[in-house]
């Protein structure tokens, strides 16, 4: 998968919207956020990190629980639940980070559209309120988030055989 880097815009008061192209199908990227053995080989954030833990339950009202390590003592949790999946298109989902004390909720509506012969990810991030949106851009986020879609593009097309 190729890339153009992802980008950031605000919206409102409280919402992110994360854009970015990959070259690869909707129903490949999708499945590649939606399967656990595909998710625990790219969403790792900055090098160095690892996800020891990969729980999901992918249906409306599943659970999920992803946990990281740096390899020398330092981790967090993100954890949340599904609301609606439409298979190749689009998930709904509510997470929080839990660092050890639970982040508010962040409502994440995600959509996988084509473009060209790839496809073009929308995410919009709903956060309760304008200090919380602050504050998570102030974490470095985008970085790790764009660390983890070039793992995605990178993992070998033999990962998305059945």
């Amino acid at each position: 998968m190729t890339n153009a880097p992802l980008t950031i815009e605000l919206d409102g008061e409280t919402d992110l919207i994360v854009t970015r192209r990959f070259n690869a199908p909707p129903a490949e990227v999708y499945r590649a956020h939606t399967d656990p053995a595909l998710v625990r080989q790219w969403m790792l954030g900055p090098p160095g990190w690892d996800m020891p833990v990969c729980e999901m339950d992918v249906r409306p009202g599943g659970a999920f629980r992803h946990e990281y390590s740096d390899g020398a003592g330092t981790g967090f949790a993100i954890v949340g639940e599904y609301i609606s999946l439409e298979p190749g298109a689009r998930i709904v989902h509510v997470e929080r980070m839990l660092m050890p004390d639970p982040t508010p909720d962040n409502r994440i509506d995600t959509r996988f559209k084509p473009d060209g012969s790839g496809t073009r990810m929308v995410m919009r991030m709903s956060l309760p309120d304008s200090e919380t949106r602050k504050s998570m851009l102030e974490t470095g986020m985008a970085d790790g988030m764009e660390a983890s879609y070039a793992n995605l593009e990178n993992l070998d097309a033999s990962a998305f055989a059945p």
